[in-house]
């Protein structure tokens, strides 16, 4: 099961990188099961990453962005939940923030972000991973400067370096909820804005970042009355933290020690694996220490 997460992933990032200057990659090719934009390249890695377990003779379930749940063989003892490019505007305009994300779990009726036993990031503009499972202790990795991980040590909200999504995300909403604390570190610290679930967290793993914040989820659950907003920038989807943008990054992140919940504070390993509908989506507050952490669950105005 190694060999299969991590070789395709490989494969992906080699399909992406191969057709990076020729592809249209900017331009809409549709959506998405979720309701998200999928653009050129995200149809591309879709139909390599399939290929390529097809052809491996492993019977698995396998569960992308795009298609959903599909299965190969007769009796399959795990899933591999797949977000072939998580972050698909930074792959198409050829920039860092893109991730092939790959986890697999035991095959079952409900599994779970818990149950995730192999993992592994791959950045797609330059080829660095990271990989870990449930078999040994730590992270091993490949490409990175410095060893992985290297998580800091930032306690006070106005000197982290932190990123925040807007896709699908109100920015009146976001800005109501978390603007006091963009003023406050946008100078002394850093903002970003990733669009990118996977990306953003391994940044913490590799300590080029000290948290991460997407509290759309939240914001919904507490203010139903918020759903239109959410819908209208979602353009009729709601376009919160689906589980396989997170699945392989909590799964790293908590193997390196990153402080990484829900919006609410409790743990992400319930999030159902296999299920992309609005009650089973999630929000995330992930930082590099529990002070950090701590703080912005408290300062965030909910």
């Amino acid at each position: 099961m190694k060999a299969l997460v991590q070789g395709v992933a490989d494969r992906i990032w080699e399909a992406v990188r191969d057709d990076r200057t020729t592809r249209a990659g900017r331009y809409l090719e549709g959506k998405t099961a979720g309701g998200d934009a999928e653009f050129p390249v995200d149809v591309l890695a879709e139909q390599v990453a399939w290929d390529y377990l097809k052809a491996s003779g492993t019977s698995l379930a396998v569960y992308t962005e795009s298609e959903g749940l599909r299965v190969i063989g007769d009796d399959p003892h795990y899933v591999l939940v797949i977000d072939p490019i998580d972050g698909t505007r930074g792959a198409a305009a050829d920039l860092e923030m893109a991730c092939v994300s790959v986890a697999a779990a035991r095959y079952g009726p409900a599994p779970t972000i818990g149950d995730i036993e192999y993992a592994v990031l791959k950045e797609v503009k330059t080829g660095h991973w990271m990989y870990a499972d449930i078999h040994s202790d730590g992270i091993d990795s490949g490409g990175y400067p410095d060893p992985v991980p290297s998580v800091g040590r930032a306690e006070d909200p106005e000197r982290m370096f932190w990123s925040l999504e807007f896709n699908g995300h109100p920015a009146r909403l976001m800005l109501d909820a978390y603007g006091h604390l963009v003023d406050a570190s946008a100078n002394r610290g850093g903002v970003y804005v990733f669009n990118s679930a996977s990306f953003s967290i391994s940044r913490i793993i590799t300590g080029q970042m000290d948290a991460y914040v997407d509290i759309g989820n939240r914001l919904l659950r507490d203010h139903p009355e918020t759903e239109a907003d959410f819908r209208r920038v979602g353009h009729g989807s709601i376009l919160h933290l689906f589980p396989y943008d997170i699945a392989a990054s909590v799964f790293l992140a908590e193997r390196a020690g990153v402080v990484i919940t829900d919006a609410y504070g409790a743990p992400l390993g319930d999030t159902l694996l296999l299920e992309i509908g609005p009650e089973n989506q999630r929000s995330c507050i992930a930082a590099c220490t529990p002070r950090l952490h701590a703080a912005l669950l408290s300062a965030i105005r909910w």
